[in-house]
C-alpha cells in the first residue's frame, strides 16, 4: 500500500482505532493518545501493508496493542514508592532525576545500541525493530511482510543473539 492510499483511507480506520481504544480506557484522553500512536504505527509500516488484507482487522489489533502498551507503561509509574523516596518526595529533593553522569551513560547506550543493531542485515532488522522496538505481535509482522512464521521467528532470535552476543562483547572492554 502507498503512502497516498494510506492517506485516503486512514480518515476511516481513526473512528474504529478510536472506539476501540475508547471501549478499553473509557477516557477520552488516554484513547486519543493510544489511537495516535496506532496510526503512527499503521503509517510507518503502511508500505509493507497489504492492500488485498483486511486493513480494518490490522488496525483494530495495533490499536489493542498500542491500549495494552500504554496501560503497562501508566502501571510501571503507578509503582509504590520506597521509603526514600516517600522522603525525597516530603523534602522537595527528587531523587529520581538522574544524574549529568547517569545521563551521559544513557546516551551512550543508545548509541551502542542503535550502532549493534544498525549492523544487523536488512531483513534482521526490519523485524527486530518491528518486534523489540514497536511491540508488534508475531502475526502483526507475519501480516504486514507476508514471511511465514517459521522465518519470522528465527530472523528475530537470530538478530536478538547478536545484538545480544555484541552488547556483551562491548561490555567487557
Amino acid at each position: 500500500m502507498t503512502r497516498s492510499e494510506f492517506e485516503h483511507i486512514a480518515h476511516s480506520l481513526r473512528p474504529l482505532v478510536l472506539q476501540v481504544a475508547l471501549d478499553f480506557f473509557g477516557s477520552r484522553d488516554e484513547a486519543e493518545d493510544a489511537t495516535q500512536e496506532a496510526m503512527l504505527q499503521l503509517w510507518r509500516f503502511c508500505e509493507r501493508i497489504d492492500i488485498q488484507r483486511n486493513i480494518e482487522a490490522l488496525a483494530v489489533r495495533v490499536a489493542k496493542n498500542c491500549c495494552v502498551n500504554l496501560y503497562r507503561k501508566q502501571q510501571k509509574g503507578m509503582q509504590p514508592m520506597s521509603l526514600s523516596e516517600k522522603a525525597n518526595a516530603v523534602w522537595n529533593t527528587p531523587s529520581s532525576a538522574p544524574s549529568p553522569h547517569e545521563e551521559l551513560e544513557a546516551q551512550d547506550a543508545q548509541a551502542v545500541l542503535a550502532e549493534v543493531i544498525a549492523r544487523l542485515k536488512p531483513r534482521e532488522r526490519e523485524l527486530f525493530e518491528m518486534r523489540r522496538l514497536y511491540g508488534l505481535s508475531i502475526d502483526e509482522i507475519i501480516a504486514q511482510t507476508g514471511l511465514q512464521r517459521a522465518s519470522v521467528r528465527t530472523m528475530i532470535s537470530i538478530a536478538r543473539k547478536k545484538v545480544f552476543t555484541e552488547l556483551k562483547q562491548r561490555l567487557k572492554q
